[in-house]
């Protein structure tokens, strides 16, 4: 896993994983700090927490940083709610043995970009978020399109 992007970033990351603690959440994997043998540089440890809320910071926050929370659900309907009570809905991520499912639950996700059982970004899908993670997109022809003048004319 490769540095983060900045100093700042580093650090909100940091702070994140600290908040991710006091609030109560178990860090399975990682935690904080620079991975063993990485003093320098803005690496960080790729960070698990389980027992985590929907309360929590590290739940409702984009992190931006190698941070999964892990959060239980008891059903369909429940995960897709949870799922959805976020300011942010800039990427969705949706596992399933069933395909057809996951299609299905990723339409129902406020999310401007979903991908399903691992796949990889396609720079000839439009990409950008909805809700607080913005306007616009990029990649593909709506992408194209932010750089394009519209006019109409009338008589």
């Amino acid at each position: 896993m490769g540095p983060l992007a900045n100093r700042a970033q580093f650090d909100k990351v940091q702070r994140m994983i600290g908040m991710g603690i006091e609030e109560g959440a178990r860090v399975v994997a990682g935690g904080s700090g620079r991975p063993v043998g990485l003093e320098r540089g803005f690496y960080t440890k790729p960070t698990v927490f389980a027992d985590v809320r929907t309360h929590m910071k590290i739940a409702r926050e984009e992190i931006f940083g190698p941070v999964l929370c892990i959060l239980p659900y008891d059903d369909e309907a429940g995960a897709i709610a949870m799922a959805n009570d976020s300011d942010y809905g800039l990427a969705a991520y949706v596992a399933s043995g069933d395909v057809d499912r996951a299609r299905r639950i990723a339409t129902k996700l406020r999310a401007g970009s979903v991908r399903i059982n691992g796949a990889m970004l396609d720079v000839t899908v439009p990409f950008g978020g909805y809700k607080t993670s913005g306007n616009g997109r990029e990649y593909g022809v709506e992408g194209r399109a932010e750089y394009l003048e519209c006019k109409s004319v009338t008589a």
